[in-house]
């Protein structure tokens, strides 16, 4: 999904336990309209969205329904700053939805919970659904401890986006193959006097870093997801690349919201690099004007020593376990990850697809700008998969940034953001090294 981290959620007191059963009643009254009355059978599926996602669903739903007249979706669409809570808040108070999208950053935490059913039965006996035709990082994002949980609905990652035009004037015919080759053109095409910058990278935002930092060998968390890996050579060769960017005036030390408006900055030549998501695509070709639509392209990210890989994000679609039409449930996931539909999906919404064979037609296969996110989704790689991480990457941010304005070095940074880790993950480490019994051990 495309969201930074989310607080983490607090121990549930009184006055949130009264209004869990508010909710639950609120809850039960906009989804089933009986709640108590009506037999399950009778009731909608319930398909909980997040975001923009959830206008483009309403589109594709009419086909669906009439090739299933027994199944009717309802269809609930949660705002991205309150989605988290609501999930949380709906397990905790036992009314979940029948099927939800969920970021691939928070399956892991819905997992511990014990809230989703496995799919992977299902997914042998589709006819649809062929995991090898999914990029398998992409896949591997929905696969903890060794079930699977969910099925990727859209992808995301981040890559250049730059100023062809820009680097042409500056001697270079072609985007960066390696962190070398990308120094010597963010030197190039900084010029701090006159307001111009190699790259911007918002000092407030962990993607850039965390890019960075998946292009290394090393895991960033070791032991099984129980510490910090920071202090690793691979993380501290990320970190010095970045924090040398800002050192080296080839970046703006700003946040994204002193960066103001950057599709016109980028427009006028204040940042020749952009390294952001497929949202862009649409956002450029609408903000830049006509005559500037050659200037800029697309770009894989470089890696310190030829291509590199960038951060498997996007969503899934999940079955939750207590749901009572999880058979109906998987056929609207079988539905959603056709290539067919997920082509209309990406032409609604610009959400780019998992499925190999959805980038064979329509707009994507022939899109310039697109080519390159389809490169780079052969080379990503997924964030750890533990509940606390994005916690982790936002406390990682934190300490990044005073480092780049000069208050730690690298070693003293590395060695913080490690020390920040491993408090978050005091109590993963208790509850790994106390297995606590089943309910199915007990039968």
């Amino acid at each position: 999904m495309k969201h930074g981290g989310r607080p983490h959620p607090s121990p549930r007191a009184p006055s949130m336990r009264r209004g869990l059963v508010l909710a639950g009643v609120v809850l039960c009254t906009v989804l089933s309209g009986a709640c108590g009355r009506t037999p399950a059978a009778e009731r909608p599926l319930t398909f909980w969205t997040i975001g923009r996602e959830g206008e483009a669903i309403v589109k594709l739903l009419p086909d669906f329904e009439r090739a299933h007249p027994d199944i009717h979706v309802k269809v609930q669409q949660l705002p991205l700053t309150a989605a988290h809570q609501k999930l949380l808040t709906a397990f905790a108070g036992g009314s979940t939805p029948d099927m939800t999208q969920l970021g691939n950053t928070w399956l892991p935490e819905m997992v511990a919970l014990h809230a989703l059913q496995p799919l992977q039965p299902r997914v042998d006996r589709s006819a649809v659904i062929r995991p090898d035709d999914y990029f398998a990082s992409i896949w591997a994002t929905n696969v903890i401890d060794g079930t699977l949980y969910g099925v990727p609905w859209y992808v995301d990652t981040r890559l250049l986006f730059y100023r062809k035009d820009l680097l042409k004037a500056a001697g270079f015919d072609a985007p960066p193959r390696d962190w070398a080759e990308w120094r010597r053109m963010l030197a190039a095409l900084s010029d701090p006097q006159r307001h111009a910058y190699g790259i911007l990278l918002p000092t407030n935002e962990y993607e850039q870093l965390m890019s960075l930092a998946l292009q290394q060998p090393d895991p960033l968390l070791r032991d099984g997801g129980r510490y910090g890996n920071f202090r690793s050579a691979g993380f501290k060769r990320a970190l010095t690349f970045y924090v040398d960017t800002f050192r080296l005036h080839q970046a703006p030390a700003i946040t994204n919201v002193e960066a103001g408006n950057p599709w016109s900055e980028f427009g006028h030549g204040v940042y020749a690099f952009y390294l952001s998501g497929p949202w862009n695509i649409g956002e450029f070709r609408s903000r830049l004007p006509a005559a500037q639509q050659d200037d800029w392209a697309t770009a894989p990210l470089p890696g310190p020593d030829g291509p590199g890989a960038a951060v498997a994000g996007g969503s899934s679609l999940v079955i939750f376990r207590n749901s009572s039409h999880q058979r109906a449930a998987w056929t609207l996931i079988e539905y959603l990850s056709q290539p067919a539909v997920q082509q209309r999906f990406y032409d609604l919404l610009g959400d780019m697809p998992p499925r190999r064979a959805s980038w064979a037609g329509g707009a994507l296969r022939d899109d310039p700008k697109a080519r390159a996110f389809r490169d780079q989704l052969e080379r990503v790689k997924p964030t750890p998969p533990v509940p606390e991480w994005e916690r982790i990457a936002n406390e990682m941010q934190l300490v990044a940034a005073r480092a780049i304005a000069g208050q730690l070095t690298i070693d003293q940074a590395a060695a913080e953001i490690d020390r920040r880790t491993d408090l978050i993950l005091e109590k993963r480490r208790w509850v790994l090294d106390h297995p606590q019994p089943s309910a199915e051990d007990g039968k």
